[in-house]
């Protein structure tokens, strides 16, 4: 029941993060906010401050940040819609760029006691391993990249190696950092024998290390492992859009929850409740980089898709002298908003069927 109640005001909290920052852009440049709401569906407090209404509201499944001529024009010069190209950018990516630095301050905070990080040097080389030396690969060497894909923390080279293709002789292009300086290097595997004389195809590298956190590297650690929810959110939609994964894989806010919950149950068994609150925070800095990453793709009723629609209206007005009218360009706002609502309702039905 901890971890439950835990898992709902978590996901309140990011929702309300993500509006916040709306709001808080919208006041910073003098658009008029009508009602700042968390939740969505029927009105459970109420409270009216100034020129907004501030309200809680049933489910939490979102919210919003209700601005004046955000919806439709308005005579009001307060209104969004009377704002410049600069002041609606601003407030339409406000709130993704607030999940983004929560995610960031969750990593920071769960960073701050560290003592050494995981490195990823070459500490080992197998002696019958074809590219030793300067021209090759040295014990010391960092791994930087692997066909492609940056590595930011240890536990990558395991995600990336599961993902990246290969061809038939299983070669691989590696960057490695070697003092201050990038080098290339192409591994094939290769077979080699173990101590009981039987065959094993591998690249003949062992990775591992350790680097003292201090407060720099606690904050560069912090970054990058922020920027890795960003990499794993684009391979999941990746991997959607290949059929690697379908929508029966996507999670709604009773799944998050229910996920947010076991996690926290498991982290608890094996290592206590202070592992376990140390568990959440890592998935709701997960959450929190993916509220913000799928916030801002470009499908309308979504920031991302106001972004689109405001930097194509610039080039129109640029080139035509004109704009797209705003009642069309809410009726397709309108029409993505009714689509989305109808993914959350088939993805939370199968997120309930998961849990019975």
């Amino acid at each position: 029941m901890l971890y439950l109640f835990a898992a709902i005001l978590l996901f309140g909290v990011l929702i309300a993060v993500h509006e916040l920052g709306h709001f808080f852009a919208a006041k910073a440049c003098g658009v008029r906010v009508n009602e700042l709401a968390i939740g969505m569906g029927p009105l459970l407090l109420r409270k009216v401050r100034g020129e907004t209404v501030y309200s809680l509201r049933l489910l939490p499944i979102g919210g919003f940040c209700d601005m004046e001529g955000e919806e439709e024009e308005s005579e009001d010069p307060r209104s969004l819609s009377r704002q410049g190209f600069w002041k609606k950018f601003l407030i339409y990516v406000a709130g993704a760029a607030m999940n983004f630095l929560i995610g960031f301050l969750i990593m920071l905070l769960l960073y701050l006691p560290a003592t050494a990080f995981y490195d990823m040097q070459i500490v080992e080389l197998h002696e019958n391993f074809p590219q030793q030396g300067e021209s090759g690969v040295m014990i010391g060497d960092r791994i930087h990249s692997i066909n492609g894909e940056r590595i930011y923390v240890r536990s990558d080279i395991d995600l990336v190696f599961s993902l990246i293709e290969r061809d038939e002789n299983g070669t691989i292009e590696i960057v490695f950092e070697r003092g201050g300086e990038k080098l290339t290097r192409m591994l094939t595997l290769q077979t080699y024998l173990d101590e009981e004389g039987k065959e094993y195809r591998a690249y003949g590298f062992t990775y591992g290390g350790m680097i003292e956190a201090t407060p720099l590297m606690k904050l560069r650690q912090s970054w990058y492992a922020t920027i890795d929810y960003v990499r794993m959110v684009r391979l999941s939609m990746q991997m959607l859009f290949t059929g690697a994964a379908g929508t029966e894989d996507l999670s709604g806010p009773i799944g998050i929850v229910s996920t947010i919950t076991q996690v926290g149950e498991e982290a608890e068994a094996s290592g206590g409740v202070l592992a376990a609150f140390e568990s959440i925070g890592y998935f709701a800095a997960m959450i929190a980089v993916n509220l913000a990453v799928m916030n801002l793709l470009p499908i309308p009723a979504l920031d991302g898709g106001k972004v689109f629609f405001l930097l194509i209206n610039s080039v129109a007005l640029l080139l035509f002298k004109r704009q797209i009218p705003a009642k069309y360009e809410n009726y397709i706002h309108g029409a993505g908003f009714a689509l989305l609502m109808a993914l959350m309702l088939y993805v939370t039905f199968n997120d309930v069927l998961k849990l019975i």
